[in-house]
């Protein structure tokens, strides 16, 4: 049975029983403890914490997820991989453990020809709790499991909890015995190589408190809504139906190994390293694929991190294998046709995915061979000192300015006899993380503990917008901190995050700026509001100070926001909506949305493409889009269901996670998206939007930043000044401007040439009269001396070469010349072949003539350049050269 039609049993036999079914959220987390979605349940972990209501009491859905701890366990085990997709049936204070145990030995054990898996039950075994009593009696009453095929197990394998306080409960989890060559008998107790765990049942029944590790907290008492989790790994499911004896050979992984050895030329189960190389490159290559699917491109930081470790891991075991150039194409293209199946937008998306994979591929390659230097380097570095190690911030200057995986690392210095400080380099790798993680949670939550937020949620519900109409509007306070503590009051001077029950003010969110305003309370107190965010959703807590009186929880309030502000950034967010549009008429869907910014008169617009837009292209599309302000097409919001909304063609930006009712934006006949925000009512209301360039701002992503309205039109009457002012100076029309500049960029060239030829010339004028000059030092012709200051590295290296040139080839000459330039002091120091025959080398003479000079320096044996930070010390670094050639001659 094909993964596809796994997928599609699942979701066909939950639905039939009452369950709704809920598309695969995006592999990027909507939560800030989190880089990735990497469980089944995470997109459902709001209804399980009470902060929003479930879409439905019975849902079933197939998760995509990335887990990456393990990473380098994959392709080594049977099970571990990067990507996997999570089928899970979940309840909300419905059905409870009968129904999800009975649920699920009917689909795994129903025929095939009747809609279910067909497993033998006979090799099914059971976990439950050792306390779960109800769920043993199920298993064995109501399913007639034996009970020889039930074991009890502890807290570790058999309770789940977020590992935070909140809902948690017992686990009874189902395994597959795979027969007598996986290993001895006994149970998943004994061997869970042979009893592979396929589906996990999670009953949340109790509260817990605080505590460390999965067994160490107090269960506070029962919950007042039990609700089911459930997880079955497709993966595993399909390596079971498939007959196969691991992940990696199920039917959407093996095609990608077979691809690889068709690249490569060798052949799979033949050597084990070349097998496990083989199933990294296809996990890696899949994962690659999906996240770049959903949005994610490659970068340093977060996100963008994972997706160009695992990237990088795939090309170098490509190289390991035996490929010698560009792979990703044909591998990517393999994954989005067998993936595709399941995940039609990845056909639709084939062109960008692609297109941000070859990037990525080849900004890798180019760099593999400079870190490759760079570590060689660093490798003599520590041999140098007699170090067996090295060190763990070298190894992170690897990864983190040369993108090379610290297994690469591990792998290139062992072959070299050397050890990896990797304790070090995951230091500084995870003082990275928190601090990208710090910075998201700060934005959003400044910092206050976010149980404050929802314990207003809670009280008082989700803070009702009216800003789409509004902007202004009576409310009452219903939540109040103070530096980030709850308080009933503050007073003037307090910094404050206030909640009302309703509010005029946007949320950041959705690429727009929060409004700003004012907050008069009824007894005459006034909050200066600087920001808004939504740090749990529904909630609206908005940053600011009290300037006059006391802020009480319970008062009455009028909220108004910065007027002129709001319609200069909905200006700015339809000219994003335009820009999109244009952009993606102009260059293909794979001009596709990676992030915006939406500011009082101006904005910023990321998309993907593999190069920069040439400069035609972006007069076309401001033409464009000024040319739609012209029609003067109207801008309408309305709310749809999200299926409604993707059959009409509206655009989705990817990593946004969108709800079952969504907002669609919809601009006459020439933009439709899918928008939180706000907007002008009509286009002609942009007035003009000037684009100011673009730029790159990572692998396959570029930048467009522009101004709207007043904005553009102050920045085009400077631009107008300018010109009048050049016009004024060259005595030309506009038109003529850049060939009468051009002209005289190029005749100022063609003298700094000639001066350049003229003080060349000076120069190396003094070539004869310092080789003539050459002293006698023990058998060795020593020419050392200052020239004039300003003389260039190359002059100064012409001159030094030439001097030496002009002494006789037998005897022994050594030439070390200083100059200063731009404050700073140089040397190049050259030697012939005599002189090296006694062990005079330039290298060695450049690095004690730049120790003394404060800097460092190296070169050949022949001819070396330093240079240092003290211009001072010129004639003392001369004594020190005069001084060594004496010494060695």
């Amino acid at each position: 049975m094909e993964s596809a039609e796994i997928r599609r049993r699942w979701l066909s036999f939950f639905e039939e029983r009452g369950h709704t079914v809920v598309p695969s959220a995006s592999l990027i987390a909507d939560d800030p403890t989190l880089l990735l979605i990497n469980a089944g349940m995470v997109p459902f972990k709001p209804y399980f914490l009470g902060e929003t209501k479930p879409p439905a009491p019975r849902v079933t859905s197939v998760q995509k997820c990335v887990r990456t701890p393990d990473i380098e366990e994959v392709g080594k085990t049977t099970r571990h991989g990067t990507f996997f997709q999570m089928c899970g049936n979940f309840s909300f204070g419905d059905y409870f453990k009968e129904g999800a145990i009975t649920y699920a030995w009917e689909l795994l054990t129903s025929p095939q020809d009747q809609g279910g898996y067909g497993l033998d039950p006979e090799r099914l075994w059971i976990t439950v709790y050792k306390e779960d009593d109800e769920a043993e009696q199920i298993w064995r009453d109501v399913v007639g499991v034996p009970a020889e095929r039930i074991q009890r197990l502890g807290m570790g394998p058999n309770f789940w909890s977020m590992g935070v306080p909140g809902p948690c409960g017992p686990c009874s989890e189902i395994n597959y015995d795979r027969g007598p060559e996986f290993g001895e008998e006994g149970g998943p107790a004994v061997n869970d190589e042979r009893y592979v765990e396929i589906w996990n049942l999670v009953f949340m029944q109790y509260e817990r408190g605080a505590g460390e590790g999965k067994e160490d907290f107090p269960i506070l008492g029962d919950l007042p809504s039990k609700n089911i989790d459930t997880g079955l790994g497709l993966e595993r499911l399909a390596m079971i139906l498939q007959g196969v004896h691991n992940m990696y050979e199920t039917d959407t992984l093996r095609v990608v190994m077979d691809r690889a050895t068709e690249l490569t030329g060798v052949r799979y189960g033949a050597d084990h390293g070349t097998d496990v190389a083989l199933r990294v490159v296809a996990d890696h290559i899949r994962t690659s694929v999906m996240l770049i699917g959903d949005g994610v491109t490659p970068g340093n930081e977060g996100r963008g991190y994972v997706l160009r470790r695992i990237m990088r891991r795939a090309i170098r075991n490509m190289r390991l294998l035996g490929a010698t150039g560009p792979v990703v194409a044909e591998l990517a293209d393999t994954v989005i046709t067998t993936m595709g199946q399941q995940y039609p937008e990845l056909i639709t998306d084939r062109s960008r995915i692609e297109t941000v994979a070859l990037a990525e591929e080849a900004r890798f390659l180019k760099t593999l061979n400079a870190g490759t230097n760079v570590l060689d380097g660093a490798v003599s570095e520590a041999r140098d000192a007699g170090s067996t190690v090295l060190s763990g911030d070298k190894a992170f200057l690897l990864h983190d300015t040369w993108g090379f995986p610290i297994d690469l690392t591990l792998e290139m210095a062992a072959e070299q006899g050397l050890s990896v400080d990797e304790d070090g380099f995951r230091r500084l790798m995870k003082e990275q993380r928190d601090r990208a993680k710090a910075d998201a949670r700060a934005k959003k939550t400044g910092h206050a503990d976010l149980s404050a937020y929802r314990s207003v949620a809670d009280t008082s519900g989700a803070t009702e917008f009216t800003g789409y109409v509004a902007n202004e509007g009576e409310a009452t306070v219903v939540g109040l901190l103070v530096d980030g503590v709850p308080s009933p009051a503050a007073v003037e001077g307090d910094e404050v995050e206030v909640v009302l029950d309703r509010t005029p003010f946007y949320a950041e969110g959705g690429g727009q700026l929060a409004d700003q305003g004012r907050i008069r309370l009824d007894s005459g107190a006034v909050i200066e509001v600087r920001d808004v965010q939504q740090p749990v959703p529904g909630v609206f807590v908005h940053k600011g100070s009290v300037q006059v009186g006391e802020v009480t929880v319970g008062a009455g309030a009028h909220a108004a926001i910065d007027v002129p502000r709001r319609r200069a950034i909905a200006r700015a967010h339809s000219a994003t909506h335009l820009t999109h549009q244009a952009l993606r008429d102009a260059l293909g869907p794979t001009a596709a949305q990676a992030g915006s910014e939406n500011s009082p008169g101006r904005f910023r617009f990321d998309f993907g493409s593999p190069s920069a837009v040439p400069g035609t292209v972006l007069t076309d599309v401001e033409q464009k889009i000024n040319e739609v302000l012209a029609r003067e097409l109207d801008v309408q919001a309305e709310v749809m269901s999200i299926d409604e909304a993707r059959k009409q063609g509206a655009i989705a930006e990817f990593g946004e996670k969108y709800g079952e009712r969504v907002r669609v934006v919809t601009i006459g006949d020439f933009s439709k998206e899918l928008c939180g925000g706000t907007h002008v009512h009509n286009t002609a209301h942009l007035g003009l939007v000037k684009l100011l360039g673009e730029s790159s701002i990572g692998s396959g992503v570029r930048r467009i930043e522009a101004l709207v309205g007043v904005d553009a039109y102050h920045f085009l009457a400077r631009e107008h000044t300018v010109v009048a002012q050049l016009q004024e100076l060259v005595k030309g029309r506009p038109e003529e401007l850049p060939e009468k500049i051009s002209g005289m960029l190029a005749k100022l060239k063609d003298a700094e040439k000639e001066i350049e030829r003229f003080r060349a010339e000076k120069v190396l004028a003094a070539a004869a009269g310092l080789a003539e000059g050459a002293r006698d030092v023990r058998g060795v012709a020593l020419v050392t001396g200052r020239v004039p200051d300003g003389t260039t590295a190359d002059d100064l290296r012409k001159l030094v070469l030439d001097v030496r040139g002009r002494i006789p080839g037998d005897r022994p000459a050594v030439v070390a010349l200083f100059t200063v330039a731009n404050d700073r002091p140089l040397t190049v120091i050259a030697t012939n072949e005599a002189a090296r025959e006694r062990g005079l080398k330039a290298g060695d003479l450049v690095r004690t003539a730049a120790k003394t000079l404060g800097g460092g320096g190296g070169g050949k044996p022949d001819v070396a350049q330093g240079g240092g930070q003290n211009p001072d010390a010129v004639d003392e670094a001369v004594t020190a050269v005069e001084r060594l050639v004496a010494e060695t001659s």
